[in-house]
C-alpha cells in the first residue's frame, strides 16, 4: 500500500475544465506508466456551506471558479523521486514547458506528504 503522497488543490475557471481534463488524462498515464501506484483527478462536487470552512471561501473563489484536488500515490519519497524525474525526462511532458495552462500556476498548491494512516 501506498506511503507517500503528492498532493494538489488548483483552483481554477470552470469554462477551463475540459481542457484541464485532457492535460491530466495524459498526465494520468504518464504517472502511471513510470511506476506511480495510482493517480486521481477530483473536481469539486459539493460544498455544505453550512458546516466549517470550506475551500471555496478559504480559497477565494468566484462562482465561475472550480476546484480540483488529485493525488498520485507511491511506495515511499524514494520513489517518488525517482516516478517524477522519469515522467519529466518523458518527451510527451516536454510539450507543457512553455503551454499555457488552464489554470493559474500561481495559485496551485501542491506538497508530499508521509502516510500516516491508512498505509
Amino acid at each position: 500500500m501506498a506511503k507517500y503522497v503528492d498532493g494538489f488543490v488548483i483552483p481554477m475557471p470552470k469554462r477551463n475544465l475540459a481542457a484541464y481534463t485532457k492535460m491530466a488524462r495524459l498526465g494520468r498515464k504518464l504517472w502511471l506508466e513510470h511506476g506511480a501506484l495510482d493517480y486521481r483527478e477530483a473536481v469539486l462536487d459539493h460544498v455544505d456551506t453550512d458546516c466549517t470552512p470550506n475551500f471555496p471561501a478559504n480559497l477565494s473563489l468566484k462562482k465561475s471558479d472550480t476546484l480540483i484536488f488529485a493525488y498520485i500515490t507511491y511506495r515511499n519519497r524514494k520513489h517518488r523521486d525517482a516516478v517524477n524525474a522519469k515522467v519529466f525526462a518523458d518527451p510527451r511532458m516536454q510539450k507543457f514547458a512553455n503551454a499555457k495552462m488552464p489554470f493559474e500556476m500561481a495559485l496551485m498548491n501542491f506538497g508530499g506528504f508521509r502516510t500516516i494512516v491508512g498505509d
